[in-house]
């Protein structure tokens, strides 16, 4: 069973930086990818990052492109979204989830991910 937990989300000012984490366990193929998705109040859930495990490509929303990193751990079980100059738009829930065999061409679509994680709040405000 594939379990999600992520953590690192808080309180920073615009500008600041933060690294969320991804626990992942459960994954038996090698076709996963991990994403990074968010949902501020109010508006859809919007695709952040994704990292395909088994080639190590990446892949960003046009809004954290030059800004937001998906990295693996050494363990390759925990997968990290390292967030800079972070702005007030970028408050949301993040919350991670897990695909196999993901269509490129929709890959950061929330339809192609099977397993969530509760989330984690970042709020970004002066």
């Amino acid at each position: 069973q594939v379990h999600l937990v992520e953590s690192g989300g808080g309180l920073v000012q615009p500008g600041d930086s933060l690294r969320l984490s991804c626990a992942a366990s459960g994954l038996t193929s090698k076709y996963y990818g991990i994403a990074w998705f968010r949902q501020a109040p109010g508006r859809e859930r919007e695709g952040v990052s994704c990292l395909r495990l088994y080639d190590g490509d990446t892949y960003y929303g046009d809004s954290v492109k030059g800004r937001f990193t998906i990295s693996r751990g050494d363990g390759k079980k925990t997968v990290y979204l390292q967030m800079i100059s972070l702005k007030p738009e970028d408050t949301a829930i993040y919350f991670c989830a897990s695909g196999d065999t993901l269509t490129t061409s929709a890959i950061l679509l929330p339809r192609q991910y099977e397993h969530w994680g509760q989330g984690t709040q970042v709020t970004v405000s002066s």
